[in-house]
């Protein structure tokens, strides 16, 4: 029977006690031979057991001292083929780096798209320890108004690195329809006794949510419900439309996904690409940009409420 059993990445991240980025990681050294499914990684039984058999017996590599060396050339197994591909860790919950993901795997053919669903701060965090290749970002700098990049120059201080414009996005709150609780801006939510429905830890969705409060001197310990957390804009604005919360931070995509919702915009925020300028990334950095400049990709995102795609595929800093 274990020969027909498989795990996802999020199932194996669970049974090892690693990160999903790890899994990633160990599929991308060919550590943990994996397979896709449609748009997921698979893992068989047999193959996780023959990796746990190597780690114990001091086979396998150490994700430490693999992680210091550039990613060459990895190998993914497909049942009995084996197929010798380059593998790109993409990061971000958007839909438009699946839509990215599947025109990577058709127009770079030498090339695997694997997508890691975590949020801004962890993907910059992951490309600091050699764990991804392609991040998204739109995290808000209070102080200066700015997106993403002050947040990338800390990060990846000695680091040469490439950020570019993905799509702009409204971004604002999730109120119930018909606005009951009159919020319309920031300074509302000092309003008494308003329930919320917020963003885990490190998502873009959180950072403004914080960075607001701050800004307009509201405690966030005040805010009812501030630890109740959910992990994409569509739960939240769910939340939202059942009557579990009265707002919750979002961008506009989700609330004409979600009925009973109504979207209130705050802000034009910058969902940008970092990708890093190694000797072996510039290759596939170039045929990128012809991808996000390309007429086929911009028609798959035209359609999808709330994009502008004005900056998409502009270089806007480079080291």
């Amino acid at each position: 029977m274990t020969a027909d059993v498989s795990y996802t990445t999020e199932e194996i991240s669970k049974l090892l006690k690693i990160s999903k980025l790890t899994v990633y990681d160990l599929i991308k050294k060919g550590d943990l031979p994996a397979y896709r499914v449609g748009k997921q990684m698979r893992v068989d039984a047999s193959d996780l057991e023959a990796y746990k058999t190597r780690t114990k017996g001091g086979m396998a590599s150490t994700p430490k001292k693999e992680l210091a060396e550039p990613p060459v050339q990895h190998q993914f197994h497909a049942h009995a083929a084996t197929s010798s591909k380059q593998s790109l860790v993409i990061t971000g919950q958007d839909v438009s780096l699946d839509i990215l993901a599947k025109h990577i795997e058709r127009n770079l053919p030498n090339y695997r798209p694997l997508r890691s669903y975590v949020g801004s701060l962890d993907s910059l965090i992951s490309m600091y320890k050699g764990e991804s290749d392609i991040v998204s970002t739109h995290l808000l700098d209070g102080d200066t108004g700015e997106y993403n990049i002050p947040y990338i120059r800390k990060l990846l201080t000695g680091s040469s690195y490439l950020v570019m414009n993905l799509v702009s996005r409204s971004a604002g709150l999730y109120v119930k329809q018909g606005n009951p609780k009159q919020i319309y801006g920031w300074a509302d939510l000092k309003k008494p006794g308003l329930q919320l429905v917020n963003r885990e830890k490190g998502s873009g969705a959180r950072v403004l949510l914080d960075e607001q409060l701050r800004l307009h001197g509201i405690p966030y310990h005040l805010l009812s419900g501030y630890e109740q957390e959910e992990s994409n804009h569509m739960g939240v604005a769910g939340k939202v439309a059942t009557g579990e919360a009265d707002f919750g931070v979002g961008i506009e995509k989700a609330a004409y996904m979600v009925g009973g919702v109504e979207f209130i915009p705050l802000i034009q925020e910058r969902y940008d690409l970092v990708m890093l300028k190694k000797p072996e990334n510039l290759e596939w950095i170039e045929r990128l940009k012809q991808v996000l400049h390309s007429e086929s990709f911009h028609n798959e995102l035209r359609p999808i409420q709330g994009y502008d795609l004005s900056q998409t595929g502009r270089i806007l800093f480079e080291t």
